[in-house]
């Protein structure tokens, strides 16, 4: 994916590893300045280094911090500055069954995948308003729309996310500012590999990729694990300028794994 994101500056959470350094190299080599994120400097920094070796020219910027904590999420606005792009991709997931789920769980998982996206547009969203132009996304997940059984904590939580992302846009309604979710299907990100391996099994392998489909996700139509640039792609157009008649929108890049077609 080739948009022009020169002169913008933006904001991933979450964005050491998987789909969020994804994202973040995608902004970077479509010209977008880069905030890093990451609870540690040290995952931010190899971040950093491992974008900066498939992106040179990259314009990257650090700030660590823990997003799903209020304190953290201040310390990560002040050390990333003003921004024109903030992605809300910092999130968690466990299998975990639905009566086994202690209220601690479910904290966790509302501050870290929900209540974080609500503190960073919190915060920029007036800015950008403001300045007549902004793109946020929220990375929520097609697990939002079809509730797996395994992880109702989650699901429930991406759920939320696509609230926000309505409620937010059209709390910004002819701002110049859009807000959108995008929901990836199953992908093979360092998480799911670690899943694959709790279960014997490799993730790379295209044999164990199909049966986890067909038996977790057996709606998927391409069949396989998604790749975090696949993801990322998509991200990095709707915080281009072209996408400026795009708002309030729920985009899937779920491999067809939701039935429902509105």
């Amino acid at each position: 994916m080739h948009v022009d994101l020169s002169g913008l500056r933006g904001l991933v959470t979450g964005s050491t590893k998987g789909i969020g350094r994804a994202v973040a190299q995608a902004l970077a080599a479509n010209g977008a300045e880069v905030v890093i994120n990451g609870r540690k400097r040290a995952d931010v920094d190899a971040a950093m280094a491992t974008i900066k070796r498939a992106v040179p020219k990259a314009k990257l910027a650090a700030a660590p911090g823990d997003a799903a904590t209020a304190e953290g999420v201040a310390s990560i606005i002040k050390a990333a500055g003003d921004v024109d792009i903030l992605v809300n991709n910092i999130g968690i997931f466990e299998i975990k069954d639905a009566f086994d789920i202690p209220d601690d769980d479910w904290q966790r998982m509302f501050d870290t995948n929900v209540l974080s996206g609500v503190r960073f547009t919190r915060h920029y969203g007036p800015h950008m308003r403001d300045k007549g132009f902004g793109r946020i996304v929220f990375i929520s997940s097609e697990s939002g729309v079809q509730i797996p059984t395994e992880m109702i904590h989650y699901g429930f939580s991406k759920s939320a996310d696509l609230a926000l992302m309505r409620g937010f846009a059209q709390a910004l309604a002819a701002t110049g500012v859009t807000v959108n979710a995008v929901l990836p299907g199953p992908t093979l990100t360092e998480g799911v590999e670690e899943m694959f391996k709790s279960m014997g099994q490799s993730a790379n392998d295209p044999k164990a990729q199909r049966d986890f489909i067909d038996n977790g996700r057996p709606t998927s139509i391409i069949k396989r694990l998604a790749t975090p640039k696949e993801i990322a792609d998509v991200v990095a157009f709707l915080c281009s300028r072209e996408a400026s008649a795009i708002t309030g929108a729920p985009v899937r890049a779920d491999g067809g794994v939701v039935t429902s077609i509105t």
